[in-house]
This record gives C-alpha cells, sequence and structure tokens, in this order.
C-alpha cells in the first residue's frame, strides 16, 4: 500500500511539472546564469543615478504586472494597436522609467546569457533591488519565472487596487492575489517612495466638506500644490515627510491624517486595520519584516513556469 502511495505521489508531481507549474527557487540560474543578480543590480543602480523616479516607478510596475495576468511580465510589452496592458487607463500613469529598468537590465543580462533568463525574474529583481537603494530591507527573490503570452488592456479593469477603495475592496481585491489583510497594509508602504497625480485624489480636497480624515493642514498642502484646472502632468510625493526613503513614515503620516489616497487613510481609520498601522508606525523591523514576506508571496501569484509561457528575447515583444 505505501509503494502504491508513493507511485500516485511521483506520478502527480510529474504531471504537475509537465503542465510547467513548478515552484519558484532561489539560485533558479546557479547554473545558466550565476551572475543575474549582480548584472541586474548593477543595470538598476546606473538607472537610479540618473533620476531617483527608478526607484518607485519600478516598484509600482512589479506591482500592476502582478495583479494581472501574474507576475509574467506582461505590463512591459508594447502593442502598435495600443491595446496592450500597459495602453489601459490604470497603466497609463507608470512612469516610462520604470520600463526602461528593465529594459537595459534585460540587455545586459542578454549579453552575458543569452536567451535564458525572463523578464519577468528581471523584473522581481529590479524590484528588490530599488528598495534596497531608497534604504530599504532586502531579501532573497525567488526565481524561474516565465514570461506571459498574453497582454490586453481589456483585461486590466477591475484587477489593480483604486485611490477610493475602502478596506472591503482592497481586501478583496488583495485576496483575489491569496495576499491577506496583512500583506496588503504592508505592501501599501510601499507610498512611502511613490507620488501621484492630483486628478486621483482632487475629490477630497475639493468636496464639501474637505475629507474630515485628511489633517487641515495637510489638506491646504495639497490644495496649493494640485489648484483646480492643474496641468495634468503635475505629480506629487506620497510621502509629505522622507519621500525618497523607504521606511515606516508612511504609517506615522495615517496616524496623523496624512495619507495621500482614501485607500491610504482608510487604513487607519478602520478599525479592523488600524492596530497593523499603529504597530508599523512604532516598529519598523516589523514592517520591514511583513513587507519582505509579502513582496515574496506577490512574487508568486500566476507565475508561469515549466514549459509554460517563453523567454523573451526583447521585453516589449513576444517571441513570435
Amino acid at each position: 500500500m505505501e509503494f502504491l502511495r508513493s507511485g500516485l505521489v511521483l506520478l502527480m508531481v510529474f504531471m504537475i511539472l509537465q503542465r510547467g507549474e513548478g515552484q519558484l527557487v532561489e539560485n533558479f540560474y546557479s547554473n545558466t546564469c550565476p551572475s543575474v543578480e549582480s548584472i541586474v543590480r548593477q543595470a538598476v543602480s546606473t538607472k537610479f543615478s540618473q533620476t531617483f523616479v527608478t526607484i518607485p516607478a519600478t516598484l509600482r510596475l512589479f506591482f500592476h504586472d502582478c495583479f494581472v495576468e501574474g507576475c509574467d511580465a506582461s505590463v512591459m510589452i508594447s502593442s502598435p494597436n495600443g491595446d496592450a496592458e500597459k495602453d489601459a487607463k490604470d497603466n497609463l500613469s507608470l512612469a516610462g522609467d520604470g520600463f526602461d529598468t528593465v529594459i537595459q537590465a534585460k540587455q545586459a543580462v542578454e549579453q552575458q546569457c543569452p536567451g535564458v533568463v525572463s523578464c519577468a525574474d528581471i523584473l522581481a529583481l529590479a524590484a528588490r533591488d530599488v528598495v534596497v537603494l531608497a534604504g530599504g530591507p532586502s531579501w532573497e527573490v525567488e526565481l524561474g519565472r516565465r514570461d506571459g503570452l498574453i497582454s490586453q488592456a481589456s483585461n486590466v479593469p477591475g484587477n489593480l487596487p483604486e485611490p477610493e477603495f475602502n478596506l472591503v475592496q482592497l481586501n478583496t481585491i488583495f485576496a483575489r492575489n491569496n495576499l491577506s489583510q496583512f500583506d496588503m497594509i504592508a505592501l501599501s508602504g510601499a507610498h512611502t517612495v511613490g507620488f501621484s497625480h492630483c486628478d486621483r485624489f482632487a475629490d477630497r480636497i475639493y468636496s464639501s466638506p474637505v475629507d474630515p480624515t485628511l489633517d487641515p493642514n495637510y489638506a491646504q498642502q495639497l490644495m496649493e500644490a494640485c489648484p483646480r484646472n492643474v496641468d495634468p502632468s503635475i505629480a506629487i510625493n506620497m510621502d509629505p515627510e522622507t519621500p525618497q526613503t523607504f521606511d515606516n513614515v508612511y504609517y506615522q503620516n495615517l496616524v496623523n491624517g496624512k495619507g495621500l489616497f482614501t485607500s491610504d487613510q482608510v487604513l487607519f481609520t478602520d478599525s479592523a486595520s488600524q492596530p497593523t498601522v499603529n504597530d508599523f508606525a512604532s516598529n519598523p523591523g516589523n514592517f520591514n519584516g511583513a513587507f519582505i514576506t509579502a513582496m515574496r508571496k506577490l512574487g508568486r501569484v500566476g507565475v508561469k513556469t515549466g514549459n509554460e509561457g517563453e523567454i523573451r528575447l526583447d521585453c516589449t515583444r513576444f517571441n513570435s
């Protein structure tokens, strides 16, 4: 009986591998491209030396990629018809520096290890590297993703969190990706280095009355930075205190009524999530640990492995 049970287990494992549902692992490229992490790190560092926007742009790109079709670099595809994932309304504000960071890192990797490393893995590594460059924690990135073969703008609506979401809506959309409320609150901390266009929060400051969860002085600062009919290209920092440092000040801002989006501030105003915000605001180590765990979980969302997908030669185009 034990022999039969073992045989069935082996058969199931074989079938899973045949379907390409293998696990991500650290050091996936130890034999095929052992220097991949240092190559990507150098490319990201070079891009960062040109513009700080590299950091929030690359981190946000990773989130937007994983929440639609999984972490498969589908957001990188460019379509001549303007109907790829990156062309969706919710992705139009993604800064070009994030895309450029991945493209440059891929080109550098291709010179050393042609046709081996996926764009999806390069994006995952770059997301870790920009956090470190901003003074945040480091972690081991699980690798082995394949690049997806689908990138459609129509797949984006309803799959990304919106700035006006309440806690239930946030939890629902994160839960679809196997991420808990605790993970969601930790990942929201990425807004410590983010920025936003004025139209994404204008309703909070130009409603009557002004959103009462906003600190009055902060609301006034936002009005001065984002007057009515402001140039739509104007963007402001999501963390008004330490905008170029990856730290836990984002949560301290929430405690003080300085969350830029409704979906930020609700993490403190809702009693179900407030204790976690208070903990992260007081304990940077707890936030860093939770962020690392959540980023590793995020990196497993909808991954293609084994024989699924492809290894793109150009991150912006399918191979065929």
